[in-house]
C-alpha cells in the first residue's frame, strides 16, 4: 500500500469503529462522549485535557470519555468528509480561520453555539481580538456574528534568545528595534547567524509579517484577514516588509542556505546553540523548558511594534450532527476553569484566562505577562496564510524566491496579491 492508502485505511476503520458506538440523544444519560484532538500528550494542552477528561467523567458518573488522538493534516483534508457523516464526533479541536472553521461553519457542518456562550459566560472570558476568531458570518469570515467555536488557549511569536551567546558576545536584550538590527550586526561580525528560520515551512513568512506589522495597525490587519476593505500589497507595510527581509537575507541576519529548512530544524538549530535568537510561537515554549539543557535562555517581545502575530489557538468545535451536544458543552466548560487554565499555564501554555497568582514558573508567568501586553494593546495580529485557501503555500514560495533573490520584492508582492484577489471574488467580496 501507498503511504496516502495506508492513512485512508486507517482512516476508514477508526470511522467503521466510530458507527459501531454511536449513542442518540443529548440528555446525560449517553454512556459516551466522543472526541478528538491532535496534541502531544506532553504538550501543555494534551496535559491539561488529559485533566479535563478525568474531571468530566468524575462530574458525569456513567459517561465515558472516548478520546482519539488524530493527526493535525488528517483532520484538516478529511474534516468536511467525516463531519458530514453519522461517525462525526462529538466535539474535536480544528484550526481556526477563514479557510478552516470558517469554511466548515458555511458549509453548514459545525453547530452554532452563540446561546450557550452566552449562557455560560465564555464570551466574557475571553477578549475581543481573541474571541474574534471563535465567531464567523454566513460566509466564513471570520469576526462574525455567530460563535461556531471556543478557544481555551492562546498563542502568540516572540523571540527566543540564547543568553550564553549575549552574554559571550555582550550583546543586551533589545529594547528598540534599532537596537535589534545593532544586536543582529554584532552576531554577524562575529560570524554568527542571528536568527534561525525555515523556508520551507512558517517560520520564514511569519518573519516577513512581523516585519509588515510593525508599520501596520488594526484596521490594516482587518482589511487582510477579515476583507473590511481593498488591501494593497504594495503599501508602504507589505513594501517595507518584502524588501527587508531580502535585505536581512543578504546581511546574513537569516542564512539563505535555510530556503529548504523546515520549522522542526529551525527549532532544533536554536536548541543546539547555533543561532541566538529565533522569532516563533509560544507553542514551542514548553518543549524549549524540557529539552534544552546547555543554556540559559529567555523571551522577549518584537521591539519597536504594538502589533505581533498570535491569536487565539485552535477551536473546540461540535458538529451539526453531534449526538451529544449538551455533554460536549460540559467538557468545553471545565477546560475553561481556573484549574485547568492554571494547569496549562504552569505546563508552558498560554491559557485564555489564567490567574497570574497560580502561575509558579517565572518564565511561564512572564509568557502569560507577555500574552495579556499584547491583548491590552489589541496587538493580536493573527497569520499572514488565513485569509485564502492554499495561502500558506503562495507564502512560502514568495519568502523563497526573496530568500534566492529569484525574484523582486515587488513580484513576490504580486504574487501574494493574485490568489488573494481570487479568493476575495470566490467569497463574494
Amino acid at each position: 500500500m501507498l503511504k496516502t492508502e495506508k492513512t485512508l485505511a486507517a482512516l476508514a476503520a477508526g470511522l467503521l469503529a466510530l458507527s459501531a458506538c454511536g449513542g442518540n440523544g443529548s440528555s446525560s444519560s449517553a454512556k459516551e462522549l466522543r472526541l478528538w484532538h491532535y496534541e502531544a500528550p506532553d504538550s501543555a494542552m494534551g496535559v491539561a485535557w488529559s485533566q479535563a477528561i478525568k474531571e468530566f467523567e468524575q462530574t458525569h458518573p456513567g459517561v465515558k470519555v472516548k478520546f482519539e488522538e488524530k493527526d493535525f493534516e488528517q483532520i484538516q483534508k478529511t474534516a468536511p468528509m467525516v463531519l458530514n457523516s453519522k461517525d462525526a464526533p462529538d466535539i474535536l479541536e480544528y484550526n481556526k480561520g477563514n479557510a478552516t472553521t470558517g469554511l466548515l461553519a458555511k458549509q453548514g457542518l459545525l453547530t452554532d453555539m452563540s446561546a450557550e456562550v452566552v449562557k455560560r459566560g465564555w464570551d466574557k472570558q475571553l477578549s475581543p481580538n481573541v474571541a474574534e476568531t471563535a465567531k464567523y458570518d454566513a460566509k466564513g469570515v471570520m469576526g462574525g456574528d455567530k460563535w461556531y467555536g471556543v478557544p481555551n488557549y492562546a498563542e502568540y511569536l516572540q523571540v527566543f534568545y540564547n543568553k550564553k551567546l549575549f552574554d559571550k558576545y555582550h550583546v543586551k536584550v533589545p529594547t528598540t528595534f534599532e537596537e535589534l538590527t545593532a544586536a543582529m550586526d554584532t552576531f554577524v561580525k562575529n560570524g554568527v547567524t542571528p536568527l534561525a528560520n525555515g523556508g520551507a515551512e512558517y517560520p520564514a513568512q511569519q518573519y516577513l509579517y512581523q516585519l509588515a506589522l510593525s508599520k501596520a495597525d488594526r484596521p490594516w490587519v482587518d482589511r487582510f484577514e477579515r476583507y473590511t476593505g481593498k488591501v494593497d500589497f504594495h503599501d508602504p507595510a507589505w513594501t517595507y516588509a518584502a524588501t527587508t527581509f531580502a535585505d536581512w537575507v543578504r546581511k546574513g541576519y537569516i542564512a539563505k542556505n535555510t530556503v529548504s529548512t523546515k520549522a522542526e530544524a529551525a527549532g532544533t538549530a536554536f536548541m543546539s546553540g547555533k543561532n541566538p535568537m529565533f522569532f516563533s510561537g509560544s507553542w514551542w515554549y514548553g518543549r524549549f523548558e524540557k529539552e534544552i539543557k546547555n543554556f540559559d535562555w529567555d523571551t522577549f517581545l518584537w521591539p519597536g511594534t504594538r502589533m505581533t502575530l498570535g491569536s487565539s489557538g485552535n477551536l473546540w468545535v461540535v458538529p451539526k450532527g453531534s449526538s451529544n451536544k449538551k455533554l460536549a458543552y460540559d467538557f468545553i466548560a471545565i477546560t475553561m476553569k481556573k484549574d485547568i487554565q492554571n494547569l496549562l499555564a504552569n505546563n508552558g501554555g498560554v491559557p485564555v484566562d489564567a490567574d497570574p497568582a497560580g502561575v509558579t514558573d517565572p518564565k511561564n508567568k512572564k509568557l502569560i505577562e507577555n500574552y495579556r501586553t499584547l491583548v491590552n494593546n489589541d496587538g493580536l495580529g493573527f497569520y499572514p496564510d488565513w485569509p485564502a485557501p492554499g495561502y500558506y503555500d503562495v507564502l512560502v514560495a514568495g519568502t523563497q524566491k526573496l530568500m534566492n533573490g529569484t525574484s523582486s520584492p515587488a513580484q513576490v508582492l504580486d504574487s501574494f496579491a493574485k490568489p488573494y484577489d481570487e479568493n476575495l471574488s470566490n467569497v463574494g467580496h
